[in-house]
């Protein structure tokens, strides 16, 4: 079994880009202690206890010797939300729209391993994730070729652009690598701008703690109400660091079925979520990346971004005043009181 076959099955599968990295001691590997260490990972403990683990992926499987490396287009044929200017507009980030990636590429990448089990001879340790272990994805899709970081933090394709889901299985087979990818952001520093809140605080350095995305998924309890503001009309997450950047004007769009948009989230406004039930709301979130806020959570963003586009429509209206109420962040809002101001249909 060799690395091109392996490449190949990967494609057949569904996958977009496969590429195989040394499991080495990449330099890039040690700035994560000095990015824990500046607070930047905020509540996210988990972070902090996989630390040791996240250092090298043989402390996770100490045979390994490659680390396989999946990319996933999950982008689709909408509009982005920078060319949106509409404030009652939902926003939610685009690899949210459809279904939860961790099981849709997790069956995936199972029926990889145990194609690649029946097709080598020899016997061979596997272990395979999806954004969920402890495995610094981004250092090895770029030793595999798969694409640079880019200053927005983003594994950045120059055939795939950054809309993509990364995977990966650590095994113990000396497969042949893949030369790196280089940085081709150059000057640029178009994300760095355009973030809302400032969290891109140099280039290729997340500040967590500022980022739309996890104030608005990771976060529990209350969002800091000097945040407020930035969120904007953002319900989950945020795609503005990588709607601006250049690689993404032309980046190919998915027909996969599990990444296209729910009905639920497609180009949904602030009204209708809302004024839905915690029991819509549940039933929307089954089966979806956005599980992970929980109805509570989702509330909680939801009557954020509502009191944002009530105080900004009535900016635009020349008031300084909203009169009417918006949703408590943890009720169900169902026949309670909404800024009717903000429907679409007045």
């Amino acid at each position: 079994m060799t690395s091109a076959e392996i490449k190949s099955h990967a494609l057949s599968l569904g996958f977009d880009a496969c590429g195989i990295a040394p499991a080495a001691n990449h330099p890039e590997l040690t700035f994560y202690r000095e990015w824990l260490n500046r607070g930047y990972a905020g509540e996210m403990e988990y972070l902090r206890r996989t630390a040791d683990r996240r250092a090298d992926v043989r402390n996770v499987v100490p045979s390994a010797r490659t680390v396989i490396s999946i990319a996933t287009v999950y982008n689709t044929d909408r509009p982005y939300s920078t060319e949106c200017a509409d404030p009652r507009r939902a926003g939610i980030a685009r690899y949210a729209w459809g279904d939860d990636y961790h099981d849709v590429i997790g069956a995936r990448l199972d029926a990889l391993v145990a194609w690649m089990r029946t097709c080598c001879q020899e016997p061979f340790e596997a272990r395979a994730y999806v954004d969920t272990g402890p495995v610094q994805e981004r250092v090895y899709a770029q030793s595999a070729g798969l694409g640079w970081i880019g200053k927005n933090t983003c594994v950045i394709s120059p055939r795939l652009g950054s809309w993509i889901f990364l995977a990966e299985i650590i095994c113990s087979l000396a497969l042949e690598v893949d030369a790196p990818s280089p940085d081709q952001c150059g000057t640029c520093t178009l994300c760095l701008e355009a973030c809302p809140t400032g969290a891109l605080v140099s280039p290729g350095v997340l500040d967590s703690t500022r980022c739309i995305s996890y104030l608005t998924i990771e976060l529990r309890g209350d969002i800091p109400f000097e945040r407020h503001a930035d969120i904007g009309s953002h319900v989950y997450g945020c795609d503005i660091c990588q709607e601006v950047c250049p690689w993404n004007a032309v980046a190919p769009r998915s027909t996969d079925t599990a990444w296209q948009p729910r009905p639920a989230w497609d180009r949904v406004d602030l009204l209708t979520l809302a004024r839905r039930g915690d029991e819509e709301l549940s039933s929307a979130l089954a089966g979806s990346p956005m599980r992970r806020t929980k109805v509570q959570g989702l509330r909680r963003n939801i009557a954020v971004a509502v009191a944002n586009a009530a105080t900004a429509t009535a900016a635009a209206a020349g008031s300084d005043t909203v009169s009417d109420p918006v949703p408590d962040p943890m009720a169900d809002p169902v026949g309670g009181g909404i800024n009717l101001d903000l429907d679409h249909r007045h």
